[in-house]
């Protein structure tokens, strides 16, 4: 700042000597994560770990990339120092998650005794289970899908009926 204040020989060299410092931070902090990276990828290739061996080759690949802290705060201006950011996701975070109003739910005439959800019908079950997709992981049930696809109308039904009894359990 003094160079844009003063710009005489001595402030010039003062500037110069600031910028040498930050290049050296830069390449020393750029060599640094070469070498970090370079013994993941050493260690990856002992170990036999290929998935994480492959992802850190294009990661190498990518070469360095310093990473820039900038948000945006209220009014849209950019907030760069770790403080303000800390404060920015702070508050952010607070207007999402601390909500004191609940808005009072209002039930329609169209629910049947005073449930917030219909029951399913028959067809509309069935339409749902057809829906389900093939080949993925089972939920927290541990019933693959193609054992719910595979059954018969009347394990169906039973299902239908057991999902029906949670339902208007949950009143």
């Amino acid at each position: 700042m003094q160079w844009l204040q003063g710009p005489n020989q001595s402030n010039v060299g003062n500037l110069i000597d600031v910028r040498r410092v930050a290049s050296r931070h830069s390449r020393k902090k750029r060599r640094n994560i070469y070498e970090q990276n370079l013994t993941n990828l050493k260690n990856n290739c002992k170990t036999k770990n290929i998935r994480d061996l492959y992802s850190g080759n294009n990661e190498f690949k990518k070469g360095y990339q310093p990473i820039t802290n900038i948000i945006n705060d209220e009014k849209g201006d950019f907030v760069t120092d770790s403080h303000s950011i800390l404060a920015r996701w702070k508050s952010h975070f607070n207007r999402l998650l601390n909500v004191h109003e609940v808005p009072d739910i209002k039930q329609t005439e169209t629910h049947t005794a005073g449930q917030l959800v219909p029951e399913p019908n028959a067809f509309e079950f069935e339409m749902a289970i057809e829906k389900l997709r093939r080949h993925k992981s089972p939920g927290t049930d541990q019933i693959p899908t193609e054992l719910n696809k595979a059954e018969g109308r009347i394990n169906r039904s039973e299902i239908r009926k057991l999902t029906n009894s949670i339902l208007s359990m949950e009143e």
